[in-house]
């Protein structure tokens, strides 16, 4: 069965789906987007994404393309006709076509895409001894909180630790904090047990799964703060690992050349990793 997108009102195959070469998403990266997990055929915190979708079109003053009962309709026929168990919803917004100019357009309408896709679970093996990351400049703009489709830096970054035979990029300010991954949250666990993720400010973007384990964090009474961290106090801790919709929690247990506590994923992680699985099969779904 050939894949299905849905583009601008209309359900088409996805080898055909296309937007207007004058669309200022393709012109000027003038969009957002948002990606929603897939768990066992239902959507995994779908009213969270959705808020931060309309905080994010609030931001850049981009109107809302539909209704959210139409858009959360439009979902639901997409996971149907593509049949997905567990995989990903991509949406993504733009101003719309109009003439190239920098200027906002007065009478573009928002341009709306949608896409499905399956994705297949990493190896437990994968998980047990984690991944590396590198540590990299950070060289985004200064409104990481908008979650926009000006994705290069982060493109770049992600090309960096693939040539470096690493799974993530940690980002790093001018005052040598890791601020997030090139796709992912950053978290680490200091050597008294502390868990540590940064706070949510316009340097990161505030992720859905991230919000998702502070609450089961506090749930599982652990120890935690937001707060910024170096990479060398990232280096010297018991446990990291990284999150997002796609990466749920996986262990790092590399960065630069350091190994991170006795090479292989700690017991924090590996219990929030499962306490989010739990929670994707069961409260954080939506029908």
């Amino acid at each position: 069965m050939s894949r299905i997108a849905y583009v601008n009102g209309r359900y088409i195959p996805h080898a055909d789906a296309a937007v207007h070469v004058e669309d200022r998403g393709y012109q000027f990266a003038d969009g957002v987007y948002e990606v929603v997990l897939v768990y066992h055929g239902a959507m995994v915190d779908e009213i969270p994404h959705l808020d931060r979708l309309d905080r994010s079109l609030g931001e850049l003053r981009i109107a809302a393309p539909m209704s959210r009962p139409a858009l959360r309709s439009v979902m639901r026929e997409l996971l149907r006709r593509n049949r997905i168990g567990t995989g990903l919803i991509y949406m993504q917004v733009t101003r719309g076509v109009a003439r190239r100019d920098h200027p906002f357009p007065k009478h573009a309408r928002p341009a709306l895409v949608l896409t499905a896709k399956r994705i297949a679970l990493p190896a437990a093996a994968t998980i047990e001894n984690g991944v590396k990351v590198i540590s990299i400049r950070d060289i985004r703009w200064e409104r990481c909180d908008i979650k926009t489709v000006a994705l290069l830096p982060n493109v770049l970054g992600k090309q960096q630790a693939k040539e470096a035979g690493a799974y993530e990029a940690w980002q790093v300010d001018d005052d040598g904090l890791v601020t997030e991954g090139t796709s992912t949250n950053a978290w680490i666990v200091t050597r008294e047990g502390e868990l540590v993720t940064r706070s949510a400010n316009a340097a990161i973007l505030n992720g859905i799964t991230r919000l998702t384990l502070l609450k089961l964090a506090e749930r599982e009474k652990l120890k935690f703060v937001e707060r910024s961290f170096t990479v060398d106090e990232a280096k010297q801790a018991r446990e990291a690992f990284i999150s997002s919709a796609t990466s749920f929690v996986t262990p790092v247990t590399q960065i630069d050349d350091v190994v991170i506590g006795n090479g292989k994923a700690g017991s924090v992680g590996l219990g929030l990793r499962q306490a989010y699985l739990d929670y994707a099969a069961g409260e954080g779904r939506t029908s």
